[in-house]
């Protein structure tokens, strides 16, 4: 179970409450900064001015016809916009990264399947630092350091090996900073020694010496799954609809960004959550569960169930909750921005705060697959998603900010 910053847990029955019976005001924008107890609060409500993602390129197979063209890739598990303005895609399957311009076109391909320097037994992220381009091989234990024209320029090592599709993966946060998710020390828990996740800092010279410990849950945290054993010791697993969850990301300079995803309120900690010095929130109303949505929801676990009274199962059934989750991921760009994901269900948004917490746009949030594949984002605001299609293909599809414009 993990916890989360004090000041965050204290806020969220009331702002809860708050978001539910809260209507917009007619248009416009207000921003207030409030200093309490040391910690900013930064309250933005209304309307954002006009803004619209631009689509870029869409990289990606056209026509059937075009088999074996380097925009067919087997499966994407990362993407990047480097400093050169080039797009970057790892291609997990195929064990290559492969470049493409602003303009969808292919400029070269560098990796293959091996265990030699160059060579990829698994590639699940990919991101830069500085002038140099980071890969990660979880499966041989190491991060990749190339040039941008691909050449091989030397490996650090990492501890363990992983698996799992698609991997983990970087953070980025900064220009030249960011942060790769390991393994770290033993704790104890109430089924007995487990292993902390950490967060270690990254940049073009090595390793920066930050590194975050994940942030525990509370105690009293709902869970988001049912888990049932039945038979000779077997498991299995349902996620509860609508259940809110925890999310966390480490930021620039050591601070991490955390949320429960039934609130607008978003805490930026220092000191393992410890030191609360930002809360970023905007009151925008819950949207209810309907009895339909709760039925389709829980058909799986009930159907299931049905055939299985004997399972012991923790807990016992789900949880109905009264109103759904309204945040999503959240990402840091490297120019400090940061993208929430909001969750409507007139369709999904991407907003955009900047370094101090200021809303900047709202925009529609384009098609995104659901591969485990997080979003990236390079300089002048752009975005870039997978989107996979009816061919079960994966496209690049580059976005980028306009703000000014409806």
């Amino acid at each position: 179970m993990r916890r989360v910053p004090s000041l965050l847990l204290a806020s969220t029955v009331g702002l809860a409450a708050c978001a539910q019976d809260y209507e917009a005001p007619p248009g416009g924008l207000t921003t207030t900064f409030d200093t309490i107890g040391g910690v900013v609060h930064v309250t933005n409500i209304g309307t954002p001015p006009p803004a619209r993602l631009a689509p870029v390129v869409s990289i990606g197979p056209k026509t059937l016809a075009e088999t074996g063209s380097p925009d067919e890739f087997g499966g994407v598990t990362s993407v990047a916009l480097g400093p050169d303005g080039d797009v970057y895609v790892a291609d997990g399957r195929n064990f290559e990264v492969r470049v493409f311009g602003l303009h969808g076109a292919h400029r070269r391909t560098f990796g293959r399947e091996g265990e030699g320097p160059g060579e990829f037994q698994a590639l699940s992220s990919l991101a830069w630092a500085g002038d140099l381009l980071l890969t990660m091989d979880p499966m041989l234990g190491r991060v990749g350091e190339w040039s941008r024209a691909g050449e091989w320029l030397g490996q650090r090592r990492t501890r363990g090996r992983r698996t799992g599709w698609p991997g983990p993966r970087f953070y980025p946060v900064g220009p030249d900073e960011l942060y790769r998710r390991a393994l770290g020390a033993a704790y104890e828990t109430s089924f007995g020694s487990a292993l902390r996740s950490l967060y270690v800092g990254l940049n073009s010279r090595g390793a920066t010496g930050d590194t975050l410990p994940e942030l525990p849950e509370p105690p009293d945290a709902s869970s988001s799954a049912i888990v049932c054993q039945y038979g000779e010791g077997y498991l299995t697993a349902f996620t509860i609809p609508f259940a809110p969850s925890f999310l966390e990301h480490p930021g620039p300079g050591g601070v991490m960004y955390s949320a429960f995803t039934r609130d607008y309120r978003i805490a930026v900690t220092r000191n393992h959550g410890a030191d609360t010095v930002r809360v970023i929130q905007r009151p925008l109303p819950a949207e209810p569960v309907t009895d339909a949505e709760w039925e389709e929801g829980t058909r799986k676990f009930e159907e299931w169930y049905a055939e299985n009274r004997s399972a012991d199962c923790e807990p016992s059934g789900p949880t109905r909750y009264a109103t759904k989750p309204i945040l999503g991921p959240f990402e840091i760009a490297t120019d400090g921005k940061l993208w929430v994901k909001v969750r409507r269900m007139d369709g999904d948004l991407w907003e955009v705060f900047d370094v101090d917490g200021r809303l900047l746009a709202s925009v529609p949030a384009p098609p995104h697959a659901p591969t485990g594949v997080a979003p990236a984002f390079g300089p002048s605001d752009h975005l870039l998603t997978i989107r996979r299609d009816s061919l079960d293909l994966d496209h690049v599809d580059v976005w980028r900010l306009e703000r000014g414009s409806s």
